[in-house]
């Protein structure tokens, strides 16, 4: 049975869907920092770049918000297969200080500004409302053909004329009044847009998509969800007056959680999110995958680990690696990596395996609602996938880079800062006439120096002329030193007694 729990707090509201009891989608969003996809704004064109084929729009956001060619031109023109994007220019589509109405597709992420089109769409329950072209589209996890011709049919019905819809998953066996009734609800949205942006000076919000908690009764709570679980009486009211608009039937599946326990450590979801977090994720087989992000992609590695197999090498890597793609399709889920993502799977013997291990990763990533594309295996063995990007991974969400290592998730050992620390006593002896010194380390390059390291202080000290005394603090970071004292040998010799 699917879950989805949902904890509503002070700062900020967190969303857990849950399968067969495994997370495999989170969501979180900050009272004080809103999402901005799916909110459309009155902008102004800032900066028109032909050489990136792409502009900037000032929509009142920190960073300028960036526009491609392809999201700027009309869909008409884009729909026209006479016509190729690539023989249009940007200059003729946008000019500098246009206004303009765009909506945010994407997210900022890291030193990026939010991506925006200006083709706007308008999420529903059973539909989305598409402003600017004029055409039905159907959710590919509607499968069966009977019922891809019923919806379609119903569409053509009620889809107003000169725009275009999208008949979303949930839809599925839905009758023509629940269709009806979103339409409505779509488009006196749209009408009340296209007043709004005839007022007033850009930068400018026209429409704030819903909060975390009713994006996700709009689009997770589906009839394939047996229970909801919030620990917060006031949205547990609210989303029970928004069912009753949308899925009265699913009101019964709405449970309220005492809010004096913490409801993610009840479901073991605080557990689950620190492995979302980890680097290495151990398979129940005792093999395990290692998970790396560089600028350009992110990096999966499989490995045999712990399991040694039980009849011969081929079983055994092949076991792993089917092991392996659950996990993988999981994981990439759960943290929302997008964009290039290379899996080295452990090598398989023939290519009939590795065809299998291909066709059933696809099979599992079809179960992710973001859109991912596997293009196969290269020649080195390496399988290569796309996935959307669409909004921060989780890991940017919950954590930020170390200020020590800078991301690098290393620190020196305790020999190079001791080499540095060298260094800087040669230095003092050069250029004061201090007798000794007082040195300030962390506890572990503390106990190298003067342990492991003995001779080489005292060989330091007959070379340098001065006295080193070695003091331990645990406040330092093992990648600094203080010489917190240097002049007078019997002025040491009093600071330490005190």
């Amino acid at each position: 049975m699917n879950k989805i729990v949902i904890d509503s707090g002070f700062s900020q509201s967190r969303v857990a869907l849950l399968e067969q009891e495994e997370l495999v989608e989170y969501y979180i969003e900050s009272k004080n920092l809103k999402r901005l996809v799916g909110n459309i704004y009155k902008g102004r064109v800032k900066n028109v770049l032909p050489g990136m084929q792409a502009a900037f729009v000032d929509i009142g956001l920190e960073k300028n918000a960036f526009l491609y060619v392809k999201d700027a031109i009309p869909q008409e023109i884009l729909n026209d297969r006479k016509i190729s994007s690539r023989d249009i220019s940007i200059r003729d589509v946008v000019k500098n200080g246009q206004e303009i109405v765009v909506q945010v597709t994407k997210e900022p992420m890291d030193s990026k500004g939010a991506r925006v089109t200006t083709h706007l769409t308008f999420p529903g329950r059973y539909l989305v409302l598409m402003t600017n072209v004029d055409y039905i589209g159907l959710s590919r996890r509607i499968e069966d053909e009977n019922e891809r011709n019923r919806l379609k049919k119903m569409a053509e019905e009620i889809k107003p004329d000169g725009l275009g819809l999208i008949i979303r998953t949930e839809a599925e066996n839905k009758e023509k009044a629940d269709l009806e009734e979103d339409i409505k609800y779509l488009l006196r949205l749209w009408q009340k847009i296209e007043k709004e942006k005839k007022l007033g000076f850009p930068p400018k919000i026209l429409y704030k998509d819903l909060d975390l908690i009713h994006r996700t009764i709009r689009d997770l709570f589906t009839d394939d969800v047996g229970e909801l679980t919030i620990n917060d009486k006031e949205n547990y009211n609210t989303i029970i007056d928004f069912l009753d608009l949308i899925s009265p039937n699913l009101k019964d599946r709405v449970k309220y959680f005492d809010p004096g326990i913490n409801i993610f450590s009840y479901y073991s979801i605080e557990k689950m999110i620190k492995q979302a977090l980890s680097r290495k994720v151990w398979l129940k087989s005792g093999g395990y995958i290692v998970i790396d992000k560089t600028e350009a992609l992110t990096i999966i590695d499989v490995n045999t680990g712990k399991y040694v197999g039980v009849n011969n090498l081929s079983e055994t890597i092949i076991s792993v690696n089917k092991e392996a793609v659950k996990e993988i399709a999981k994981q990439i889920r759960l943290r929302d990596i997008g964009g290039i993502i290379i899996i080295d799977f452990i090598d398989m013997l023939d290519k009939e395996s590795e065809q299998e291990i291909l066709e059933l990763l696809t099979e599992e990533l079809s179960k992710d609602r973001v859109r991912t594309n596997v293009l196969g295996m290269t020649s080195l063995g390496l399988v290569e996938l796309t996935r959307k990007k669409v909004r921060n991974r989780i890991s940017s969400i919950l954590e930020k880079k170390c200020p020590y290592c800078d991301g690098l998730g290393m620190i020196l050992t305790p020999e190079t800062v001791i080499s540095s620390l060298e260094h800087e006593l040669k230095r003092v002896a050069l250029h004061t006439n201090s007798e000794a010194v007082i040195v300030e380390l962390n506890g572990e390059v503390k106990r190298v120096l003067c342990n492991d390291m003995k001779e080489y202080l005292t060989e330091l000290e007959k070379e340098l002329k001065i006295k080193i005394y070695i003091k331990g603090n645990n406040n330092i970071h093992e990648n600094h030193f203080e010489i917190t004292y240097k002049g007078r040998l019997s002025k040491v010799e009093e600071l330490l007694k005190d």
